[in-house]
Order: C-alpha cells, then structure tokens, then sequence
C-alpha cells in the first residue's frame, strides 16, 4: 500500500472487466477496541508514532518482537538499536539482528504527521535462503572435484588432488594418509596441502602416526562409520606432517578413502581456532568427498596398469632390429597409431635363412590391445611355421589354417593382410624376390632410373576363409633398385591443407620416385617425413614399411 494524497490510496484492482486507478481509502472503525483487534490479528509487528516520534501504539507482534517499545517512549534513542539507527539517519528501511532474531522494518507516513512501522520477523526466512545457498555451494563444490579427480589418471595426481581440493572450503589444512601395497612392506605415505604451502607436500610417516590421529586407525582399517569430528586435538607429534607456521588445530575430522572395496587411505581435515567446528552437514560432505576421492583411484589404479600391460605389449610388438644378410640392404619404417595406448596391429619381420631371407610384412585390422593381441599371434605363428616351410605361397596357407584354428571371437572380427616374401641374393649383384600376397596393399617397385611400378600380388586376407585364395608373384632387384612394402597406414594418412585428404598413392608414388637411388633406409626417411608433414599432428592408423635392396 502506497499513500499518493490523504485520503486516496493506489491500488489496482482488476475482475469483472473494471480496473479502478484510485478509490477512497476506508477510514479505521470508529470503535478504538475494533482497531486494535485488527491491527492484534496482523503477523507483521506494527508501532505507530505521533509526529514527536514518540511510540502511540504497538500492536502484539510488536509486543512479543520488540517488548522494550510501548507507549510514550521516543524512537530516537530507543532501545532497539535497529530502529534507533534507522530514525536517526533518516532510513525508511532496517535489516539487522535483534534478541537472536533477523528482523526487517520498513517505515511509513500517516496523516497527520504520523509514522508507523512495520517490522517482520524473516529469521526462518533467512535460514531456509541460507541453508538453500549452502546446498548449492556444497553440490558445486562435489562438481568441481569430480571433474579435478576425474581428469587424474595417475594416482600419484589423483592423491595430490584429493589432498588440495579440500582447502578452504571444507578445512585449513587437509592431509591424505595412503598405504602402500601390501601394507606390511612398507610405511604409509602422505600428502599435506594448506594455503600457506601453495603446493601438495609429501612424506613418508611411521605407523606411530595411526595412534596420534583420533579415528584414523579406524580409518585405515576400512571403518566407514567413522568417529565424531575431534576437538581440541593435540597434534603437535606429528612434526613435519602439520607444519609449526600453521597454529593450533581446533578440530580434526577423519574418513576413510575406500580403492575398489578395500581401504587404501585416510582423508584426514583439519581446521584452526577460530574457525567453526564440522557440523552434520559438513561430515556428510567430506563422507561424499572421500567416496569419490577412491573411485578416482581406482580408476587411476586400472589405468596405470592398462598402461604398465600396454608397454610389455609394445614392447612386445616393436619391429625387431633387422638382421645384417649377405648381399641386401634393409631398412624399415615405424609409426604407432595416436592411440593412448601407443600399440597396434601393423608389424614387419625379417628373418635370415641359410641363402637369403624371409621377409613378413602385414597389417591387422585395428588398433590398440585386440589388433596388439591378434598381431603377436601371427608373429609367434610364423616364427615356428618357417621351421618346416620357407616357400611363401606354402607359408601363408599354413599361416592361414593356423589362425582358423585360434578358438576365440578376436580372430573373426579383425582382418589381417599380409606380405610373405623370400629373398635370394644372386651371385651377379641381384636380387630374386618371390612375393605371396594375403589382401594387403602391392609393393611398389622403384627402378634406378626413378621408375615407379606396382608388384601385383592380391590375394585374400589370412585367417578368415578356409578355402582362402593367394597369390605369388617374382620380381628381380637390379643393383640400384629397392622393393618399398608399406602398410595402408601410409596412403591412408589424412591431412593436407583440407585437413581430411589421404595421402594417396599416387603422392607416394612421386615420393619413392623422387628419393630413386637413395639407399633403402634414407628413402624410408624420406617418405616417413613427408607423411608427418602432411599429417601435420593429427591422429593417424599405425604406418610400417620395409624397403628391400640389392647390395651394389
């Protein structure tokens, strides 16, 4: 309610199609017993004031918010300081804290020169805006700590996270106390962060650690419960785990952090004097925090050993060093797909036999673990294979009946190319080669004179038919001339100023041509750089070749 001028009051009222700007305000009843019943029934306190600022009236609520006001007492100097402070400055409005409760008053003119005020009791208000903005400040921070744990892949980054992202929202101090596996071995671990560190510190503490921290034997033990949050804890003992610089610990809360169903450490808050103590809500939270914090590390723990499982693999897989054979000249090229795992299915061999040497070059389909599984497969069936047969047309079948024999799913979902060839040194300086082809992409022959040719070979891939079709074919190495086998890796790269456009054959085809005469290994330099630099830094499949010579 506004007053515009006495006796009118603005009010809009809208129904029944009318809507009256102004209409006369009804005066109070004329029964004084009748006014004050109404202004009793109101939930709002209500004190009136004659124009000397003297009190005329207060109504009930105002008598059980404000009971040091009643008539005849001047709000100038009254004893609400809120309301005092408000008269004296001039101020229609108040918000402030009065016998433990949030008031908020507003002040209006009367006729006559006459004020009221009206005063509202928004304590409960208040609590429920409190607690709604404390929920979302609570939830923001589980996001922002999620999203920080969950980009830690590395448990070593996953502990320093789950040291530091506590401080200052939920402690002073916080302090991740870890065991190492199995924990007879070794001493427990920690890492401590405060604002006055700026950065994770770490130690190693004795076990006599377990018995200064009120609840964190417990803790270490995998008690989910937990003990209340401790006060006054005495934590001087600790020595270099809670620096001097950082005062007196006044409260310390305790949960445990639980790695894939089984304790692995202990978050350990610590908060100074001064501070208030962890309420019910804030142990819920660093309970929630503490959760999240193992699976992290859990996740951490399964990557690092997907990783530690992905360098045996690799290391596995690498292409061998090739092997010194009288009268040729070898060289080979090898790039893993940008996978995380840095393993694939593109692999070359070469293998001296008593008047040359086998050669395998081959592709299977994929990347990462399945394709690296399927390739050492194959390599570990042609390492004993070539034991009984060196012919490369006869290998390949049998290569092929060996993998139709692999009794699991992996084989049938992934294809497999192959290259098998044999390699003769000739007594005039040449080279005999006999080349089976299992689908994979011709070799591509470069004569001296920067002559650029396919050696057409076909064939279907291996390990995927029982009645399979391959297919061999002969070529001779002049001295000068060098046999590239090279996996779809190559031709396949996509990049250029397009950003999508295959490297192609044809653009391989003027590389090898341009780089004829160079001696086999600085050719596959060759061709490796200018794929980088048409990649430009994207992702690609894996790329492998081999490049076989005559020696002059």
């Amino acid at each position: 309610m506004t007053t515009t001028r006495r006796g009118e009051v603005s009010r809009p009222v809208s129904g029944g199609g009318q809507d009256f700007r102004t209409r006369p305000a009804h005066p109070l009843p004329a029964d004084p017993g009748l006014a004050r019943e109404l202004l009793d029934g109101l939930a709002e306190a209500v004190v009136t004031t004659d124009p000397a600022g003297m009190v005329v009236l207060v109504n009930a609520m105002a008598a059980r918010l404000l009971p040091e006001l009643g008539p005849g007492i001047s709000l100038p100097g009254c004893p609400v300081p809120a309301i005092a402070s408000a008269v004296e400055s001039g101020a229609d409005t108040f918000d402030a804290e009065h016998r433990g409760r949030r008031l908020r008053g507003t002040r209006r003119d009367l006729a006559g020169g006459r004020s009221a005020w009206y005063v509202r009791d928004i304590t409960e208000d208040v609590a429920r805006t409190d607690a709604l903005l404390a929920e979302r400040s609570r939830t923001a921070f589980l996001a922002r700590a999620g999203s920080r744990l969950g980009m830690s892949l590395h448990r070593d980054q996953t502990l320093r996270a789950a040291a530091t992202l506590p401080v200052p929202y939920l402690a002073d101090l916080a302090l991740v106390v870890h065991l190492p596996s199995p924990p007879a071995e070794d001493a427990p671990h920690w890492v401590r962060y405060t604002l006055e560190d700026g950065v994770p510190v770490t130690g190693v503490a004795g076990w006599e650690i377990t018995g200064a921290v009120p609840g964190l034997a417990e803790a270490l033990a995998g008690d989910t419960t937990g003990p209340s949050p401790g006060r006054d804890v005495d934590l001087t003992d600790l020595g270099a785990i809670v620096p001097p610089s950082f005062g007196r610990a006044d409260t310390v809360l305790v949960r445990p952090i639980v790695d894939a169903g089984r304790p692995t450490g202990a978050l350990v808050l610590v908060r100074r004097a001064g501070r208030a103590g962890f309420d019910g809500r804030d142990v819920d939270l660093a309970r929630e925090f503490a959760t999240r914090a193992g699976a992290a590390l859990a996740t951490a723990e399964l990557y690092g050993e997907q990783t530690h499982l992905a360098r045996v693999l690799q290391h596995s897989l690498l292409p061998p060093e090739l092997p010194a054979v009288a009268g040729l000249t070898l060289a080979g090229g090898y790039r893993a797909a940008g996978d995380s795992l840095r393993i694939g299915g593109d692999f070359y061999d070469v293998r001296p036999t008593t008047d040359g040497a086998l050669f395998v070059l081959g592709d299977v389909c994929g990347k990462g673990v399945g394709a690296a599984v399927l390739t050492g497969r194959v390599r570990q069936s042609l390492q004993t294979l070539r034991l009984v047969e060196q012919r490369p047309l006869e290998l390949m079948r049998l290569l092929n009946r060996a993998l139709l024999d692999i009794p699991d799913a992996a084989r049938h979902s992934q294809l497999t190319t192959l290259l098998l060839g044999r390699l003769d040194a000739e007594p005039n300086g040449g080279v005999r080669v006999r080349v089976a082809g299992g689908g994979h992409p011709d070799p591509l022959l470069v004569r001296a004179d920067g002559t650029v040719a396919p050696v057409r070979v076909g064939g279907m891939p291996v390990g995927t038919l029982a009645v399979a079709r391959f297919v061999e074919t002969e070529v001779r190495l002049e001295p000068g001339d060098v046999l590239l086998a090279h996996t779809d890796g190559v031709t396949d790269a996509r990049g250029g100023p397009r950003e999508a456009e295959p490297f192609g054959e044809a653009r391989l085809r003027r590389a090898l041509s341009s780089g004829a005469g160079l001696p086999p290994a600085a050719l596959v330099a060759q061709v490796l750089q200018l794929v980088d630099e048409w990649l430009d830094g994207q992702g690609h499949d894996d790329i492998a070749m081999l490049a076989v010579a005559a020696r002059p």
